[in-house]
């Protein structure tokens, strides 16, 4: 027993020999725990890599912050679009094997993907898609509010997504397009995303304590809660964000000692162990620039940073003199970051449990420093300087907004006239629903509350499931749009920023369910212009409109004494008046062309 518990201390030893007496390391924790301070962050790992070994890794602050749990080098997190270059490097195997040419375009590949125009159906490239250059701008609201069970009925509403610039014009990230390379992939293959990145790359790497299910990750003892920081310093843990659906985009969770293996493989320039697992002239062309991302201008303050440009899968830039190549993961509640410098063979892999958190980067800077023998920058403090100017602006922001609120402001119509369900084919379906005295769009997991704002505006909130609505700042504002007859028709929601016209999702009346006793009152014999006309009840639970020589017209109940008629074309309804004795012996049949008032036959 006492040389077993010798023989663990000494393997106990060897693994804080290896972290601790490299002079690169010493000194590391203070500054860490500083940054953890710095940026009121719940927890973070870090590994890195030179050449072919591993020669840090180490978790700091806690993976559960409520149960103080610590973040070791072994914690789970959710990498988020670190599984980009994952994507691409399948991509690059079957290219090596004649399988797919990146420079032919996308639907040789992929027939149902369908694009807003021909010209880019019949120009879109792999390549295109795989640097982010297809002229179409983010529309990530259309995946993460609107979810679907499916890749193909994600992939259908790309047809309806219309481009903000000409295609190779601008750089414009968009996962659609790597959700695209994840079936082409499938196509080529036959075989599942997951089983086929596990065939050509996770198994060859070791990497087994890997999952695509956030599920399957709660069930870890050793993972990452995700967390959120206030606008009042608070850590508020979040919900895992499924990515099950979106596993070639962002689904990949792991640890940073496994993610590890990934940045060897690239620092040695995709041979791993002696093994060649990525063909050379693939490594070569995706950590290349493909479209430039901006300017890349050195600033005053920072003149050693410049270039900034897209490769297939991975962003390529200047740091200090060397050349760096590395690509973040932001899911709520977590940040993620793998970089490697090809020429110095070293890489570095940062996880962080805080929503889009700047410790990653400040994390892989101080390690990048001590690795390349570069003079020491205190990166938490550069970065906090921009990061304070940004609170102060949105505080600014918030301030303004309290004082130009409109008060008093009542919509233009009664809130039952905004229910219903919105639609729009490049996203989907959501409806507006009252509860008590409140407007909600509800979409499949989320929920905001709507505050009239003035006429047909409204301000958003979200709804959290824990704690309720989250007034403490607008994320949105929706506008309903009346028809000619002055009824709501559609809203529209300015969701992508880059994108300047907002996005119109027709309504579409969810039928209100009447008793039979309710739709008997407005059963009978009515005069138009002293044409007969007869309201009948069908079925027991559906009212009817009858005219000579026209087919009957179904009723659909939409408020309060208001009905839809079912003619094919929107803009034609019947609004009942009630008179002293609550008999309806009047109504109203508005129609696009005007209103006409009908009488109950004597």
């Amino acid at each position: 027993m006492k040389k077993a518990i010798t023989l663990l201390f000494l393997l106990m030893l060897q693994k804080g020999f290896s972290q601790t007496t490299d002079k690169r390391f010493v000194g590391l924790d203070s500054t860490f725990n500083r940054v953890l301070k710095d940026w009121n962050c719940p927890g973070f790992s870090v590994a890195v890599i030179e050449k072919d070994k591993l020669v840090y890794a180490k978790g700091f602050g806690f993976a559960d912050y409520e149960n103080k749990i610590p973040a070791t080098e072994n914690t789970l997190y959710a990498s988020g679009s670190c599984t980009k270059a994952f994507t691409c490097s399948l991509l690059g195997i079957l290219q090596e094997e004649g399988k797919v040419d990146f420079d032919k375009p996308a639907q040789t590949y992929l027939p149902q993907l369908k694009f807003y125009n021909d010209e880019l159906n019949n120009k879109v490239t792999v390549r295109d898609m795989m640097c982010h250059r297809t002229g179409l701008p983010r529309y990530d609201d259309a995946w993460g509010l609107f979810k679907s069970k499916s890749v193909d009925s994600l992939l259908r509403k790309v047809q309806f997504q219309e481009p903000n610039y000409g295609l190779r014009e601008k750089f414009q990230y968009n996962n659609f397009m790597y959700l695209a390379q994840g079936r082409i992939i499938e196509n080529l293959t036959g075989k599942n995303y997951r089983a086929y990145l596990r065939e050509k790359l996770l198994q060859p790497l070791g990497m087994t304590n890997l999952t695509f299910s956030v599920d399957s990750m709660a069930q870890n003892k050793d993972r990452a809660l995700g967390y959120v920081t206030t606008e009042f310093d608070e850590i508020k843990q979040t919900d895992y964000v499924n990515l099950d659906v979106m596993s070639a985009v962002g689904g990949i969770n792991t640890s940073v000692i496994e993610m590890a293996k990934w940045a060897m493989l690239w620092a040695n320039n995709g041979v791993y162990k002696g093994k060649r697992l990525l063909p050379a002239n693939f490594v070569r062309d995706a950590i290349g620039s493909h479209m430039i991302i901006a300017g890349g201008v050195p600033a005053n303050n920072n003149p050693s940073l410049y270039f900034n440009n897209y490769g297939l899968g991975w962003f390529v830039s200047s740091y200090r003199g060397h050349y760096r190549v590395d690509h973040g993961g932001t899911i709520t509640g977590f940040t993620a970051n793998v970089a490697f410098f090809p020429t110095d063979n070293i890489g570095i892999v940062v996880f962080c449990n805080q929503n889009l958190s700047k410790v990653t980067s400040i994390v892989r800077n101080v390690i990048a420093d001590r690795m390349l023998d570069l003079p020491t920058k205190d990166w938490s403090s550069y970065l906090l300087t921009s990061e304070n100017a940004a609170k102060q602006a949105m505080k600014n922001a918030k301030k303004s907004a309290v004082e130009n609120k409109k008060t008093n402001e009542k919509p233009s119509h009664k809130l039952e006239s905004y229910e219903g369900y919105y639609t729009n084919e490049a996203y989907g379906k959501f409806e507006v629903s009252l509860k008590k005295d409140s407007l909600f769009a509800v979409f499949s997991e989320d929920k905001w509350w709507l505050r009239p704002y003035k006429n047909d505006v409204f301000e958003v909130y979200p709804v959290d499931k824990k704690t309720g609505v989250d007034t403490s700042f607008s994320i949105n504002r929706i506008v309903f749009n009346q028809d000619l007859n002055g009824e709501i028709k559609s809203t529209s929601i300015q969701f992508d920023p880059e994108v300047s016209k907002p996005i119109e999702f027709e309504r579409l009346v969810k039928p209100k369910i009447l008793s039979k006793e309710v739709l008997m009152a407005y059963t009978g014999e009515f005069l138009l212009n002293g044409t007969p006309m007869k309201i009948s009840l069908k079925n027991d639970k559906t009212l009817v409109m009858s005219l000579p020589n026209q087919p009957e017209f179904e009723m659909l109940a939409i408020e309060k004494d208001k009905f839809n008629l079912k003619v094919g074309v929107a803009g034609y309804s019947v609004n009942f008046i009630k008179d002293e004795k609550g008999s309806f012996n009047e109504l109203l049949l508005i129609q696009p062309n005007g209103t006409f008032k009908a009488t109950r036959k004597k």
